[in-house]
């Protein structure tokens, strides 16, 4: 059954990139600093590299302790008694939260945020942005996740569609469009959208320190991280990224040697929420 699964969420990984790919070539939001088919063959070198490692290191343990922990009956999942649809939909809330919660500390622990600024050192954002993380990260994420599966015991359907849906949901904020300013208010009530988390890649560390959330924007708000929504117009005034790597952001080799780099590790603390007014 695993493989179905893990069949079925690469279907999804490649819909979601030809899918957003294709909207952003006929409607793009920013005019990008670099090529996009340059973006394209990097980030791609890049997902093959992890996802090369990462199925060497990591898939079959990860997998064996989730299936393990599924029949032992562990996790608040099983002992509060939810099966069927309720496990999957309330398991789908509760992840997400938990990823909330581990992006947040990738922003606020220096350790783990010299392996997430690879992430962040990207001067554009289009779907491809989303397949670029350090290697280092997703080790360190596969850790936590495992702490995950144990807290909460989701059944192994729910774990590899609660997968599919952050690298489908990944893409889409990722990408290079807009949709209008109404509907933007609207939709990000809810849901990340684009510029919803095209702010959290903004300069400035008031906006890099805001709106964490993966699939429900609720999270931002529930703890006092949500940024104030920008005008598409507003948007535009702010470069993306971090300053200091904007001549290497499509360097392969600093992108290996990022964690290894002394700047930038101890980050600004936002004070204020920018949406709230509320510390955090």
């Amino acid at each position: 059954m695993h493989l179905d699964l893990d069949t079925g969420r690469l279907v999804v990984f490649i819909f979601g990139l030809v899918l957003f790919l294709g909207i952003e070539r006929i409607r793009p939001n920013r005019t990008p600093n670099t090529v996009p088919i340059k973006r394209l063959w990097f980030h791609s070198l890049i997902a093959l590299v992890n996802t090369t490692l990462m199925r060497i290191l990591i898939y079959v343990p990860l997998l064996g302790w989730l299936v393990y922990v599924e029949q032992m009956g562990w996790g608040l999942s099983r002992w509060l008694g939810f099966t069927g649809w309720t496990e999957f939909l309330v398991s789908i809330i509760v992840l997400d939260a938990f990823d909330y919660v581990w992006h947040r500390a990738n922003h606020r622990i220096p350790f783990l945020w010299r392996f997430h600024k690879a992430h962040h050192s990207d001067i554009d954002i289009d779907v491809t942005t989303a397949l670029r993380f350090h290697p280092g990260e997703l080790l360190l994420s596969t850790f936590a996740k495992a702490i995950w599966v144990i807290l909460w015991g989701p059944s192994t359907i729910a774990w590899f569609m609660f997968e599919a849906l952050v690298s489908f949901c990944a893409q889409g904020h990722h990408s290079n469009i807009e949709i209008p300013d109404k509907a933007e208010t609207i939709v990000s009530k809810l849901l990340v959208t684009p510029r919803f988390h095209a702010t959290h890649h903004l300069v400035p560390r008031a906006f890099g320190n805001a709106n964490f959330s993966t699939i429900f924007s609720v999270w931002d708000l529930l703890f006092g991280s949500r940024a104030k929504p920008l005008s598409k117009a507003a948007m535009l005034d702010f470069e993306l990224g971090l300053p200091q790597y904007r001549s290497q952001a499509m360097s392969i080799k600093s992108w290996i040697l990022e964690p290894f780099s002394s700047s930038n590790l101890v980050l600004e603390d936002p004070g204020e929420s920018l949406e709230t007014g509320n510390t955090h």
